[in-house]
């Protein structure tokens, strides 16, 4: 489980940091633990998760990993000290943090959850002496392409095998509109790929071609360096936190209506300000608070009560859709914290029925389809998730993979386009496959809670990649009173 604290002991400032503190940024943070990074060359760690109890207990999930990543960044591209409290400390935002030192930041954990950052602020930062190592992280390598093809910087990214099939064109096009330029990249604009960013960046008008929080903030974040108003224009709304933590940090963003578009946004930011540390309170991730959540929707009997969950309505996407499926879902104590909405979720066993779920809302759940479509195998009826073009530029093609789990322990369901649809009758799916997770996370923590309700054991090839965003998933399931255990893994 985690929990935040309040930051203990006096505060050092910038340019002083005690001697303690001065020692252990000295080290790569892959060689202290208790945060070890994600090996790329690891060996498969096969899970099975197998029907038992009824899960209940209390729990505080992970940090948001979205606001992990943004805090992290935003401490780099400040003037002073940042505290970060609730930071997600799994190897996804590790990754970034590595970056953020590599680029010139301090980087000190104080604590469970409790990091201090000391930046260089906007164009203050050094050229890294080595690559920028992404392992899994998505989110983390693209919004840091995004800083460094503002500033007058030279950097390499590079990331696992997963990583390196992931599409960095729609990153890569507005950069060079803003000066930055591309040294080398691999086919097709994919990692490892060298970026070199202007001495001042260029601010432009910019429509994103799909709804996209992470282009959207890579723009805004190169923007930084600009003189002007950098604009980002979306069709839909994405998810919001870059814009939010701008503001927290100092700098002059708007954010208006854009009539062309029914649902669109039009997003300005002004550039070259002075963003000041400051403190941030991380809230619990919605997208890993899903995996419990819907565990305890299924398994039979369960009560189970979810602490300090984000409820950013752009976030909020799998809640919506599984309350309209008929799932116990209360929403207790709602508050402010960090600049966010949150709450805690009392979540109970259910009889779910299959929902229609429409393509616009698909930026505030993209990441918990594959736990939903878990929660429709159980549901009575069809479901149709639509729109899911985005799933197959995933950690892995989600839509696929989702599709080839479900076949393999027995589930009906079927792909049209880019629409997903399962169906099924109210009882438990027959289970006892074994599931390809493809090096993604949320594949694999998925199945594993279809394991925890089907009529037979469901089993992942690899969970050594769960690590990237929910590090405590196996210990934290196994309090609630879930049954999942080590395979042997086959060669």
């Amino acid at each position: 489980m985690v929990t935040g604290r309040n930051p203990a002991g006096p505060r050092t400032r910038r340019g002083g940091p005690s001697t303690e503190a001065s020692r252990e940024v000295s080290a790569p943070l892959s060689r202290r633990k208790p945060w070890t990074l994600v090996s790329h060359d690891s060996a498969p760690q096969p899970l099975t998760a197998r029907p038992g109890h009824a899960l209940r207990g209390d729990l505080k999930p992970p940090g948001d990993k979205s606001i992990s990543h943004r805090a992290m960044i935003f401490g780099l591209l400040s003037i002073g000290e940042t505290r970060v409290e609730g930071l997600l400390e799994g190897d996804d935002v590790l990754r970034t943090a590595e970056a953020a030192r590599a680029l010139g930041a301090t980087v000190t954990r104080e604590g469970e959850g409790r990091w201090r950052v000391v930046g260089t602020g906007i164009g203050g930062m050094q050229d890294p002496a080595g690559v920028l190592d992404f392992g899994n992280a998505g989110t983390g390598s693209r919004l840091m392409m995004g800083v460094v093809g503002g500033q007058p910087v030279t950097a390499t990214f590079d990331g696992d095998a997963s990583l390196r099939k992931r599409p960095m064109r729609r990153i890569l096009d507005p950069l060079l509109q803003m000066g930055a330029q591309i040294v080398s990249e691999a086919e097709g604009g994919r990692v490892p790929l060298t970026i070199r960013g202007p001495r001042e960046g260029i601010p432009i008008r910019y429509e994103l071609p799909v709804a996209s929080a992470q282009i959207k903030s890579a723009v805004l974040l190169a923007g930084l360096n600009a003189p002007g108003i950098t604009t980002v224009i979306e069709r839909a709304a994405s998810r919001d936190h870059t814009e939010r933590m701008l503001r927290l940090f100092g700098a002059d963003v708007t954010v208006e209506p854009y009539s062309e578009h029914g649902h669109g946004r039009a997003i300005a930011l002004t550039g070259q300000p002075t963003l000041r540390g400051t403190d941030v309170i991380v809230p619990a991730d919605p997208s890993s608070a899903a995996f419990p959540l819907v565990a305890a929707l299924i398994v039979p009997g369960s009560d189970v009560t979810l602490r300090g969950v984000m409820m950013n309505p752009l976030r909020t996407g799998l809640i919506t859709t599984l309350i309209e499926m008929g799932a116990a879902i209360e929403r207790l104590d709602e508050r402010e914290e960090g600049g966010e909405t949150v709450a805690d979720l009392r979540v109970r066993a259910s009889r779910l029925r299959g929902v229609d779920v429409p393509a616009e809302r698909a930026p505030s759940m993209i990441d918990e389809y594959p736990i939903l479509a878990v929660a429709a195998a159980f549901a009575e009826g069809t479901t149709r998730m639509n729109g899911l073009h985005e799933l197959r530029v995933k950690e892995s093609d989600r839509l696929a993979a989702v599709a080839a789990g479900l076949a393999a322990n027995g589930v009906d369901h079927r792909i049209e386009g880019d629409d997903l649809i399962v169906t099924g009758n109210g009882a438990a799916p027959t289970g006892g496959g074994t599931v390809a997770t493809h090096l993604d996370h949320r594949i694999a923590m998925a199945f594993l809670v279809m394991g925890m309700a089907s009529a037979h054991p469901v089993t992942v090839d690899d969970g050594a990649m769960i690590a990237t965003s929910f590090p405590s998933f196996r210990p934290t399931m196994a309090a609630l009173g879930a049954e999942i255990v080590e395979e042997a893994a086959t060669v």
